[in-house]
């Protein structure tokens, strides 16, 4: 689906809500100099035929995977670009990364956690060349569940940037690269899992803006199944990774609560109002597993289900007694995307040092504080930024569309503003007035203003 707008900037969301764009001269000096502080310590695991799966054009290139079957099961190398051996702790590039946090994805250019020297460079597991990495090696059992794990520090060398269309097309057609060859069987078989079958799974479509002859164009593309199966390897490092910490009662914990009755309760109307018939409490992340994103009642169900996972954070198990994350199913780690997200670092330090019978670095037991902080105060930007950019792309898309009609339904009616899913273009809304909830018609867009990043329809429709 395509929606076409005005020439589109968000250059001004990143002034306002005080993203860093840009790097200061003297970190930017520091990352040209870095270099692996690892060198001729690491296995030498070249032998690999890793690739990684990416958006087209993409080179912050935390992952690269090869997936092997073995006599009953599979072997699943994954390697995750080794960020701490480029990052001095005491250095310039390390106290820019506290400020940062995490990469903040502005729709036309990301404000970056690290310089490109190192994030699109000499950390990135580009082709063909030998990269520094922290290889995941996971044994799965038949069932896709884990026999066994080990994560060290590898010399690796990525054969090939695939791209998400290119993956999915030659899955299609029964031609994937033989690295990925069993990518789909193992990303169903832990889909399946005992703990991901109850777990809230997300699937949104992704955004992408391109700019065409001076016009931008917002491209909402379709959620492609390999996009799922390449996921769960990265969701299964992560699970690993926290139960590993668990068990030796040190590291940082990704965390999420249940979601509220309320709000369980709330979203499943909204289902019913969309058409769905409403899950089971306990069972909405069955539920959200068979529904369609790329349909739009499918992408406002997924939107919606983004209420269900609030009250997010990090627990430092040397502080905090651990605890799960309700979105996975268990405990969980974020390890595998140290480019884009500070506190992966530092947890894959932990893993290294847990799996090596080594002592936790201080740089790390000492920086867990701040850390936290910083993720904390970041991720809340990141989310803000999100909303702010998704506000302003409709208010700019629909401007010019002011007094015509466009076909609804009430999600939610209130006395004063209702909510309502508009189908074409898929946008949820306030509406002043509305008829009950589940019902459809046709609503007056009557205010869409870029500036306030407000939009606004009426019923009944003039």
């Amino acid at each position: 689906m395509k929606l076409y707008a005005a020439p589109l900037s968000f250059r001004g969301l990143a002034s306002e809500f005080g993203v860093p764009t840009d790097f200061p001269p003297k970190v930017l000096a520091e990352a040209d100099t870095l270099r692996d502080r690892f060198e001729g310590k690491r296995l030498d695991a070249r032998g690999i035929e890793l690739v990684t799966i990416d958006p087209p054009g993409s080179k912050d290139l935390d992952q690269a995977v090869c997936i092997e079957e073995r006599a009953a099961g599979y072997r699943v190398h994954y390697a995750i670009a080794d960020v701490a051996a480029f990052v001095e702790p005491a250095g310039e590039v390390k106290r820019e990364s506290l400020v940062r946090g995490q990469t903040i994805y502005l729709p036309d250019e990301p404000a970056r956690l690290h310089p490109p020297a190192i994030s699109e460079d000499a950390a990135s597991l580009l082709p063909g060349v030998d990269r520094p990495a922290v290889l995941w090696t996971f044994d799965l059992d038949e069932s896709g569940e884990v026999d066994a794990a080990h994560v060290e520090r590898a010399l690796v060398r990525s054969r090939a940037r695939l791209n998400y269309d290119g993956v999915q097309a030659d899955l299609e057609r029964g031609r994937v690269h033989p690295s990925i060859s069993a990518l789909e069987r193992v990303g169903r078989l832990r889909q399946q899992s005992s703990l991901r079958r109850s777990a809230i799974n997300l699937r949104l479509p992704s955004v992408r803006v391109v700019e065409d002859a001076g016009s931008f164009e917002l491209v909402i593309e379709p959620r492609h199944p390999v996009m799922d199966y390449n996921s769960e390897i990265s969701l299964l490092t992560g699970m690993v990774a926290g139960s590993m910490m668990v068990d030796a009662g040190v590291g940082f914990l990704r965390t999420l609560g249940p979601a509220p009755e309320d709000a369980t309760e709330e979203f499943r109307r909204e289902t019913r109002n969309l058409g769905y018939t409403p899950p089971a409490a306990d069972c909405i992340g069955e539920f959200l597993a068979g529904v369609d994103p790329d349909t739009p009642r499918g992408m406002a169900v997924m939107r919606e289900a983004k209420k269900l996972l609030r009250a997010s954070g990090y627990v430092d198990l040397s502080r905090a007694e651990p605890e799960v994350h309700a979105g996975i199913g268990g405990y969980y780690s974020h390890v595998t995307a140290p480019l884009r997200r500070l506190i992966d670092r530092y947890a894959t330090e932990v893993c290294l040092a847990i799996c090596g019978g080594t002592e936790v670095p201080a740089w790390v037991t000492d920086g867990a504080p701040e850390v936290l902080q910083t993720m904390a105060r970041t991720s809340q930007l990141a989310n803000l930024v999100d909303k702010a950019a998704l506000n302003l792309t409709e208010a700019t898309v629909l401007a010019p569309w002011v007094g015509h009609n466009f076909d609804g339904l009430v999600l939610k009616r209130a006395p004063e503003r209702s909510r309502i899913f508009v189908t074409h273009p898929p946008v949820l809304a306030p509406s002043i007035g509305a008829p009950q909830e589940g019902t459809e018609g046709v609503f007056s867009l009557v205010r869409a203003d870029p500036k306030a990043r407000e939009v606004e329809f009426a019923w009944p429709a003039d």
